[in-house]
């Protein structure tokens, strides 16, 4: 079962859309549900995020998940930004049944990918960003699905 935050985030999720002229825009996806999550990001020159949008295609806990995900990173730093978790996805939602947990691993990296997006596109190095995937099951099998 779903909690009542998720349940909400999924009937009325916040910060959905696109951010013309985004400071970083990430893309993720998982290959073996189908899921695809894009996040813009709006970064100031103090290095705070100002807004924070995104777009979902996906299920329930995909659109939940991407939901706190933006709420969560809209007025952090871009080092607080890269400390939002999965983990910290799920207790923000009062937590997820197992087999939707990755919903919040796609959330994570969408933040990570944006964030990559907008330190390529300002020349600058993020410390504890690595690059990310674009799809979560990147190197877990021997063949790559295209989405």
């Amino acid at each position: 079962m779903y909690s009542e935050k998720v349940m909400d985030h999924f009937q009325h999720p916040r910060n959905v859309g696109e951010i013309e002229n985004a400071s970083g825009v990430g893309t993720v996806g998982n290959a073996k549900c189908g899921d695809i999550m894009r996040m813009y990001l709006d970064i100031d020159e103090n290095g705070v995020i100002k807004e924070a949008k995104f777009k979902t295609f996906g299920c329930g806990a995909a659109v939940a998940t991407s939901s706190m995900a933006t709420e969560l990173v809209k007025g952090k730093t871009i080092q607080e930004a890269l400390e939002v978790t999965n983990k910290a996805v799920m207790e923000a939602l009062d937590g997820l049944p197992p087999v939707k947990v990755h919903c919040s691993l796609l959330a994570e990296e969408a933040i990570h990918a944006a964030l990559w997006d907008y330190a390529q596109k300002n020349g600058i190095e993020i410390e504890g960003l690595k690059k990310p995937k674009s799809d979560i099951h990147e190197g877990e099998e021997e063949e790559s699905e295209e989405y």
